[in-house]
């Protein structure tokens, strides 16, 4: 018997019973991934071009965009319980989804390792600062592997982590803005008449630096989606996807905002953009605890979701043929982004930024056009995990998906100061195009030849896709007789 490269039961469709996360989860969650300290380096780029009003409307904008789109391609996950990378065979063929997939895994990886940079260093300045001892690597691998066992605990860990990390992080977060915006005082400035008359940035680049920022968790929120609650036998998209789109709209834009504005302020009262270290250098004692506290709840919550468990189903997905497992995908993840020296690309980050969410653009432009234009929600779940199903293609690719991003992500990056407005509608209508006049045609797809059924539906109908990994499949024809089964509680 062959062995089915497309199946493992870490990248199943979730059942109703695997629902486990409530809106209030995902917003805890969601608080938790937002505060990072990256995110003040990105306020505090733009802060000598413009006025504390526009930078911060800027990042509002960008996040709030982007909310959108993560909300849009949460569907995914809430509808059939599909992670990802097991979406993505649709769009991309069942061989060719692991080059957008990988891809994107790893730079999930690379945004681990800089997180964890990021808090390492904190960690030894406050160590080092009580007890003398100096070693930021050490904490680095500490940190790491504390995360690391963490995450792998599966998603019930990451949940209740996030309900003591996310109020704590607000709190931690508002005291430190307060600290900062009394040096700010003390310098006799007003941060919010301050104008920024420098010439090195554009409002549009502002706006556009921060969609890319999050550009990557807006497409693979569907290895988080898939495990929050939602109401069965509800065709409306708003009643159904409550539970995603209302944390994404309430926590992205308004606290993203927040700390970009922290990472202006501290930049300019003190010409470094990180809070964390001004604020390290005039408190002592309990309170160097405190800041302490808001770095490891910080690059941990946001690593945690965000970079390690997205990451660990794309390298999941891409070794199915080996029983590859969630757990050693954590692992994997880790080592990937340590060896990408993250302490090195920190000192690039715009132009990091820049690049992964020009192509990120371009590929979350192919997924929603796939899914609501082309499918219109409806997906042969069990012909995902078919080698030989209608995902199958030319010879395991989809070339009108790959075509699409490959086009529409070297375009954004020609374009970059406006990477996701270009990137992201070229996608969609390369991609409609392709597919429309041409793959269609040559290879039907099931959802659309029934005139998008019901039948193809998940939770709006009531469906779980139950799908066997344990079971081999020797041919094509005995994985659709024996292999699926779908079931429906209508």
């Amino acid at each position: 018997m062959k062995k089915n490269s497309l199946i493992t039961k870490d990248i199943v469709p979730t059942l109703k019973k695997d629902r486990i996360i409530s809106g209030f989860g995902f917003l805890n969650i969601w608080i938790g991934m937002a505060v990072i300290i990256a995110t003040f380096q990105i306020g505090a780029n733009g802060i000598e071009s413009m006025s504390l009003w526009k930078l911060a409307g800027a990042i509002f904008i960008a996040n709030l965009l982007i909310a959108i789109v993560a909300s849009l391609t949460g569907d995914i996950g809430v509808e059939h319980g599909l992670s990802f990378s097991a979406y993505l065979r649709a769009p991309f063929g069942v061989s060719g989804v692991q080059f957008p997939s990988l891809s994107k895994g790893i730079v999930a990886c690379i945004w681990f390792g800089i997180q964890t940079y990021l808090g390492a260093t904190a960690i030894n300045y406050i160590v080092n600062s009580i007890t003398g001892f100096d070693s930021w690597f050490l904490w680095y691998v500490v940190f790491a592997a504390v995360q690391v066992i963490n995450t792998a605990a599966g998603i019930k860990a990451v949940d209740r982590f996030a309900v003591v990390a996310a109020p704590s992080i607000i709190l931690i977060s508002v005291w430190i803005f307060l600290q900062i915006n009394g040096i700010a005082k003390e310098a006799n400035l007003n941060i919010f008449t301050y104008e920024g008359t420098a010439n090195q940035t554009t409002w549009l680049f502002i706006m556009a630096a921060n969609m890319g920022f999050w550009s990557l968790l807006a497409v693979d929120i569907p290895n988080i989606t898939r495990y929050l609650k939602a109401p069965t036998n509800e065709k409306g998209w708003f009643k159904r996807n409550k539970n995603s789109y209302i944390p994404h709209l309430l926590a992205l834009p308004t606290v993203q905002t927040f700390m970009g504005v922290i990472g202006a302020v501290s930049f300019l009262a003190t010409g470094n953009w990180n809070p964390i270290e001004v604020v390290q250098e005039i408190t002592t004692g309990w309170l160097m605890v405190v800041i302490l506290l808001m770095v490891v709840l910080a690059q941990w919550s946001t690593n945690s979701a965000a970079n390690l468990i997205p990451a660990s189903l794309t390298f999941v997905n891409a070794g199915a043929k080996w029983n590859f497992s969630y757990a050693w995908g954590i692992v994997l993840a880790g080592v990937i982004g340590t060896l990408f020296q993250p302490w090195a690309i920190l000192d690039q980050l715009s132009n990091f930024l820049g690049y992964y969410g020009a192509t990120m653009s371009a590929l979350a432009g192919v997924m929603i056009c796939d899914y609501y234009i082309i499918r219109k929600r409806r997906l042969n779940v069990k012909d995902l995990y078919n080698p030989k199903g209608q995902y199958h293609y030319n010879k395991g690719v989809n070339w009108a998906g790959m075509i699409a991003w490959l086009v529409a992500s070297a375009v954004a990056v020609y374009f970059l100061e406006y990477m996701y407005l270009v990137g992201f509608p070229l996608a969609v209508a390369l991609y409609y195009g392709l597919m429309k006049f041409w793959y269609l045609k040559k290879y039907p797809q099931a959802e659309v030849e029934s005139k998008f059924s019901d039948d193809y539906l998940g939770t709006s109908a009531d469906r779980d896709w139950v799908i066997i990994p344990e079971l081999e499949n020797e041919t094509a024809e005995a994985l659709n007789k024996d292999r699926f089964v779908t079931t429906s509680n209508s």
